[in-house]
């Protein structure tokens, strides 16, 4: 399965271009040797309103089956990528993060400190990851086998009354 994804760098100093994005480029490059089909990246600033508005447009495109979100996840006072994720979702997700957070502690006992969220708008699952390229790149290994299964799951359309597939 081919999976639509789209990738959004949540950093104030890569917004300004004070800073590289790595962690944006290394996840689109891992998704493409999934075979996934990158359709959108962009690089925010740590700004609920313009979070929330991207994710919303992303995910009510159509378009895309994935946003996958990096940076904006830890303690700092300007990390806001999980409220803006919970203030458009759903459905929250949990079992995602928990795995990712209870892998990656293995190797980084910091990792149980992400606020990572994850949820469903429309059919689209978002993922918040953190900004670390190496933390990023972990947690979406951690998950990668089990995205197809979830959005397998959530293109199928099937009226609960008469358990039909609707087209």
């Amino acid at each position: 399965m081919t999976l639509r994804v789209s990738i959004l760098t949540i950093s104030d100093r890569s917004f300004s271009g004070a800073r590289d994005d790595i962690s944006g480029p290394a996840l689109t490059d891992y998704a493409q040797k999934l075979g996934w089909k990158v359709i959108y990246t962009k690089i925010l600033p740590d700004e609920v309103e313009k979070i929330k508005q991207t994710l919303i447009e992303q995910a009510s495109s159509g378009a895309i089956d994935l946003i996958i979100t990096t940076g904006g996840t830890g303690f700092a006072p300007r990390d806001n990528t999980p409220e803006a994720t919970l203030a458009v979702i759903q459905k929250r997700t949990p079992g995602l993060v928990e795995k990712m957070r209870m892998e990656s502690s293995i190797r980084n006992p910091h990792a149980i400190l992400s606020r990572s969220e994850a949820g469903i708008r429309d059919k689209c699952l978002i993922i918040n990851l953190p900004g670390n390229p190496t933390g990023a790149l972990e947690s979406l290994e951690i998950i990668t086998p089990v995205l197809p299964h979830a959005i397998s799951l959530m293109r199928q359309s099937v009226d609960s009354e008469s358990g039909h597939k609707l087209m």
